[in-house]
């Protein structure tokens, strides 16, 4: 049986690892994390989400699973490691990445395959990891062979899309993709579309690009739209009947591990990249104009309390990586606005979690930031009652059509 050491129990590794290990590969799975580590090995997923449980207990069943916080020797090495932003320098911080790869180095032996997961700037494996691996004084393409396949899967359909999405592999040859292509044809239905190791680098980019640059054409638009009075969400759901019209939705910002982050990774080594930064930098301002809707309705208030509905980067979730709603909060602060906060899902955050009740009791002004489903069945009465003044800014379009006459609503 095909042994796999994947590094990296997180979102992506640790489902990745779960659905080898339940298609036939013999999977150990590494993270530097204890607390992860030996919550898997009681049984339990360190996250919750639908259908990963269940995967957990299959692959013990099948006993081809195990955690451990040591790499192993195997025929395969996963690394699935997070690849944070350095928003000084607006560059990729690839101190994960590289401190698996030397992880796996006294490990490397001929005949082996190392596929890299993490999202990486293009000729990271080429430039990079190809360098670093070679200390183990096999030579790549001949000794051992380094692909790149990069995730496609979203926060809260994640096992699905893992295994019904498309997905593309490239390697530094042809054998490395013909082998890495061989491994996840053991559970992925979606087609795998072969390449070279630096397009799939950049696909994976280019992907999450083009939909920021297409939420800032959007947010933009919303701006414009306000000065002729018209309702943009009415005028996007119309110009997209347009056969080749595909306009995203406004927002209060971008957030997530992906749309975010991911267009600065395209860019960091060039100069040519004026339309990917001019759109990082509308979606990154967004918070700054949902505020600017705030002051418009707080104005002449004394010590305006200010609740925030949601703060998940996105509806239905709990992950709050990235959030544009943690900018937006530190902005109200710094207006002297008391905020408070509810979000259904998210149970931990930088800030207090307030039931509904305690966010909005004696509030000024509700802003919604994430488009949770449970938004849309919001009781009007009940926030006029509750609220001191009763003012909403719903910066995502979500709260029940039929608006209440005495509450001020104001869109992005």
């Amino acid at each position: 049986m095909t042994k796999l050491c994947v590094l990296g129990m997180g979102y992506i590794g640790l489902p990745t690892a779960l659905l080898f290990a339940n298609n036939g590969i013999d999977v150990v799975g590494v993270d530097i994390n204890e607390r992860v580590v030996n919550t898997l090995k009681t049984g339990r997923m360190p996250f919750e989400e639908e259908g990963f449980q269940e995967l957990l207990e299959g692959a013990y069943q099948k006993k081809s699973f195990r955690a451990s916080t040591k790499v192993e020797e195997a025929d395969i090495f996963l690394i699935a490691v997070p690849t944070p932003f350095d928003a000084e320098l607006h560059m990729a911080d690839l101190k994960y990445v590289v401190s698996a790869c030397e992880m796996i180095t006294p490990y490397i032996k001929k005949g082996n395959l190392v596929i890299v997961e993490s999202t990486i700037p293009p000729k990271t494996c080429e430039k990079r990891i190809r360098k670093i691996l070679e200390k183990s004084n096999l030579k790549v393409s001949q000794d051992f062979y380094i692909s790149h396949c990069p995730e496609r899967a979203i926060p809260g359909n994640t096992l699905y899309e893992m295994i019904n999405n498309d997905r593309v592999i490239g390697g530094l040859n042809q054998k490395a993709t013909e082998l890495t292509r061989d491994l996840y044809s053991t559970f992925v239905k979606g087609e795998l579309y072969l390449t070279t190791c630096t397009t799939a680098e950049m696909i994976k980019l280019m992907e999450n690009t083009y939909r920021d640059v297409n939420i800032a054409l959007a947010n933009e638009l919303a701006m414009l739209a306000q000065e002729y009075n018209i309702n943009i969400w009415e005028a996007i759901d119309i110009a997209n009947k347009h056969p080749r019209v595909n306009i995203h939705r406004p927002g209060p910002g971008v957030g997530g591990h992906c749309i975010a982050i991911d267009p600065w990774f395209l860019t960091e080594n060039t100069n040519d990249s004026s339309l990917i930064t001019l759109a990082r930098n509308i979606n990154d301002s967004m918070p700054i104009h949902v505020l600017k809707k705030v002051k418009e309705l707080v104005n002449g208030l004394e010590n305006p309390v200010i609740t925030v509905f949601g703060v998940a980067y996105k509806g239905d979730i709990a992950d709050t990586r990235a959030t544009p709603a943690l900018k937006f909060i530190k902005l109200a602060e710094k207006e002297g606005y008391t905020v408070k906060i509810y979000d259904p899902f998210v149970k931990e955050f930088e800030y207090p979690i307030l039931s509904m009740e305690e966010a909005v009791e004696g509030s000024d002004c509700i802003v919604v930031l994430t488009d949770h489903s449970e938004f849309r069945e919001i009781d009007s009465d009940f926030l006029v009652c509750e609220m001191r003044n009763p003012n909403v800014v719903d910066s995502k379009n979500i709260l029940p059509k039929q608006k209440n006459p005495f509450i001020n609503y104001l869109s992005i």
